[in-house]
Parts: structure tokens; sequence; C-alpha cells
């Protein structure tokens, strides 16, 4: 999508003005066909697969990210200290094909996708990619026998995997304007209707917002960490970036909303030179290393394995995401039924 369309359409959603109304007729043809694909599964009469093991699935009803992958790795995190043995499974979106692969450290970022291979690097647990993700699933647990438990990085609409639990994600957004894209930002309508045929089922799910709690649910808390990292792993002070005789610091995002990203390191107290706003999974192939000489680049984690290959000496600022103990503790009671029995000595 041009950059100039996306903004038209970015600032539609945020209330009921021309545009979205002009753009209500297409969005009507896009809600019977969510309702249709709906009733198909919940009549199976499209087949919904059940894994051997119990499925999260980390998703939206947002059109673009709302923080899914840091709320991906504080689950994962959380679970592997409550004793569970995790994988993680992902389409990869913005990847080259769509076969089946499991994520290694040394991966590209156009082979896996750029959140698989930031998910692997942080949490160290399976990750797999497919664009079926019940056959990436079963993939992992061919190769992961031990894997007790499946959390889907998105795949919220992905009706052909059943979930035990979902949790959906909301930025500051909320639910924009309310409307069903591309009159506004909802993908299916919200709050979402019980669909058992997947297992979504209101008592099964969990709203976390990662801005201010707009919709009823937890709220996580965001801020970026006060190091950076460079290619080769090492870290230094934020504060570093912005000590006398430093290089000016020029920051780039290829995120769904580069300007958070931007107006949290100038709350960080650092001037930024220039913030360039890119595409979501922006690839940085046509990346000129010139035009940026005589800067200090630096980008968030998810850019930073495509950005380092063109700019090595870029830094990346990690995000850190904190949900509250009660968002766990909820967690943890939908998980109890299918909590693996302990072995017998």
């Amino acid at each position: 999508m041009r950059p100039g369309l996306q903004q038209a359409l970015l600032q539609a959603w945020t209330g009921r003005g021309v545009l979205a109304w002009t753009l209500r007729p297409i969005a009507g043809v896009y809600a019977a066909l969510v309702a249709l694909r709906r009733t198909l599964y919940r009549w199976h009469w499209l087949p919904s697969q059940r894994l051997p093991v119990p499925v999260i699935v980390v998703g939206n009803v947002l059109a673009g990210g709302a923080g899914k992958t840091p709320t991906v790795m504080g689950i994962v995190a959380h679970l592997q200290a409550q004793g569970w043995q995790v994988g993680i499974v992902s389409r990869g979106y913005g990847r080259h094909g769509d076969a089946i692969l499991a994520v290694h450290a040394a991966a590209s970022p156009a082979e896996v996708g750029d959140e698989p291979l930031l998910l692997h690097r942080k949490t160290g647990v399976p990750v797999y990619v497919g664009r079926q993700r019940a056959a990436a699933a079963r993939a992992l647990l061919q190769a992961h026998p031990q894997t007790q438990l499946i959390v889907c990085d998105d795949g919220l609409q992905h009706y052909a995997l059943y979930r035990d639990v979902e949790v959906c994600v909301f930025d500051s957004r909320g639910t924009g304007n309310g409307w069903l894209l591309p009159a506004g930002p909802l993908r299916e309508p919200w709050p979402l209707h019980a669909l058992h045929a997947v297992g979504q089922r209101a008592e099964h799910l969990l709203v976390l917002n990662t801005g201010p709690n707009a919709i009823p649910g937890y709220s996580a808390s965001r801020q970026l960490a006060d190091y950076t990292l460079g290619a080769a792993g090492d870290r230094q002070p934020l504060a570093a970036l912005w000590a006398p005789q430093a290089r000016p610091v020029r920051a780039v995002a290829g995120i769904a909303q580069p300007e958070a990203f931007f107006s949290m390191l100038r709350a960080q107290g650092g001037p930024l030179e220039s913030a360039l706003a890119l595409p979501d999974h922006y690839d940085f192939d046509s990346w000129s290393r010139n035009n940026h000489e005589g800067y200090t680049l630096i980008c968030t984690e998810k850019d930073a394995a495509k950005l380092w290959q063109p700019a090595p000496q870029a830094r990346a600022v990690p995000l850190v995401q904190t949900a509250p103990p009660e968002f766990y503790a909820a967690l943890d009671r939908c998980l109890q039924p299918h909590r693996p029995a302990p072995l017998s000595s």
C-alpha cells in the first residue's frame, strides 16, 4: 500500500468522516464474507484442526500491529517459569515462500520472517513458520515431542487451528471508529461472538491493552530499555547515543506504528536529528548506506536483523513490555485443565 493512501486510511479510521462513509459499502461486503466464513466454521463445513497439546493464540482484531510480538515473549517467559515446555508457530508474515520451516538463530528474515526470528532469538524456544499453522505446529511437535503447549503468534482469524485460549491485543487506537475494513480498522466485529467450533469462547478470551486502557481488560506497561544492542550482541547505554561529541541520531522504524517508537525515544530525553518512518515489515533491500553516513542509526529490534545487513553499525533499542500479575493469573486459570499431571515416582 502506498504511504499516502495508508496514512489517509489511518486518519479516516479515527472517526466517521467522508472517506470512512464512502468505504462503508465495501465494508458491508467484507462483513458479509466474514459472517459467512464464521458460519462455515461454526457448522463444521470448514474443518478446524485440534492439536494434542493446548494452543494459545495471540492476535488482534485491528489492521496493523498492536503489540503481539512482545506479548508472545512475555507469555512464553511466564509459561516457562511455570514449568511448561513451550513452542511457537507463526505464519512468518513478509517472508519469501510458504514452506514449513524451523527458525534458527542464523536464519534470514527473508527466509522465516522478522517477527519469528526475533521470537526465537529472544525466547530460545522452538519456533516454526508455515502458512497453515496447524501443519507448522505438527512439524514442531514431531521434532520436539517434549513440547507441552503451543503459542501461535498472530492468527486470531486463522480458524483452521483450534485454540484453547485467546489473547486479543489492543493498542492506543482501541477499536478506532468501530467499523470493519476498509471503512474502519477492524478485521472482524468486536466484541467477538462465540465460535465454539474453533474453541473461541468468552471465558477463554483475555484482552491486553498495550496503550491507554480503552478496552475492558488488562493493561501492560511499555518502555524502551536503557541500553542498545549492536549487530555483534554488544550492549551500550542508551544515554551514550547523546554523549558530547557523539554523532547526530537518526531513528528508523519499519513497524506498524513507527511514531510510537519515535515518541518513546524522545521521551528518554535524547534529541533525534531525524526520524524515518517506513512501511511495516520493510525489508531494507533498497537501503543505501551512503544516504546515512555521519549519523548513528537506531531502530527497533524487529528491524535490526534486516537493517544490520546494509548498516552493521546501527543500534537496536529493545522494547520492554510488562503485563500485570492479574493477567498471568487469569491465563493460568484458563490453562489449569490442560496442565499435565506430575510424573509419579
